[in-house]
């Protein structure tokens, strides 16, 4: 077996409208009975997700909040990545009138266009944080943390390394995890420079494309694919 496990991205990827189609639930099960590993990576928070999709025990690891936090579905352990900015910096936004504004564990996400609000008060109260993109979503995270550093400590507990990995996403955000993985997919829904920076883009959009990849696997461990961009020596 060349590729022991699938990386995916959640919203506009295996969810559609932030829910997860029964096919695709089906698909990805058949994966799993491949004996292979799925593994989730999402900007959304733990409770915001397990709302969405209650199977969470279909994945071996889920990271969250843009990679700042991991959680264990089997033990339902939830486990922080980064520190939590400072209190302040969240007060300082809601003064500052940014709206919506989201907080998990370690994430504070709004949208555009208040990104220059966000970068504002970072250097104002001269935190060591980033600005992190996805579509319209705007989230600050601590310097370093993104869904590619998450999926690094989830590969690592399950005792697997990126070359042995499929990654799929759609979105800008997704690109770091996606250079981390061996192989990497865009649905057909992506951005268009999402897409010019994979191996492989799937016919279908969202889900339906994330299915293509799991049959793919099944079938053929992806045997006639060789990597446009190769990530790892």
């Amino acid at each position: 077996m060349r590729f022991h496990a699938l990386a995916c991205d959640y919203d506009g990827t295996i969810a559609t409208e932030g829910r997860v189609p029964p096919k695709v639930v089906e698909a990805l099960e058949q994966l799993k009975r491949s004996g292979r590993a799925l593994v989730l990576v999402s900007g959304r928070t733990h409770d915001e997700w397990i709302r969405r999709f209650p199977g969470a025990t279909l994945f071996d690891r889920v990271i969250l909040e843009n990679g700042a936090v991991l959680f264990r579905p089997e033990t339902g352990e939830l486990r922080a990545l980064a520190p939590a900015p400072p209190a302040e910096f969240a007060r300082a936004l809601r003064e500052r009138g940014v709206r919506p504004l989201a907080q998990g564990k370690v994430i504070v996400a709004t949208v555009r266009p208040h990104e220059t609000t966000v970068q504002g008060v970072i250097r104002d109260l001269g935190l060591d944080m980033d600005v992190i993109f996805n579509k319209g979503a705007v989230m600050a995270l601590p310097s370093g943390v993104n869904k590619a550093s998450g999926l690094a400590v989830a590969l690592e507990e399950l005792g697997l390394s990126p070359h042995n990995v499929v990654g799929v996403g759609d979105a800008e955000n997704d690109q770091a995890f996606l250079e981390h993985c061996e192989f990497a997919v865009a649905v057909a829904n992506a951005l268009p420079s999402l897409k010019e920076k994979v191996d492989w883009i799937t016919r279908a959009a969202e889900g339906e494309g994330v299915a293509e990849i799991a049959a793919l696997l099944v079938e053929n461990d992806f045997r006639d694919a060789e990597p446009r961009h190769p990530r790892h020596g």
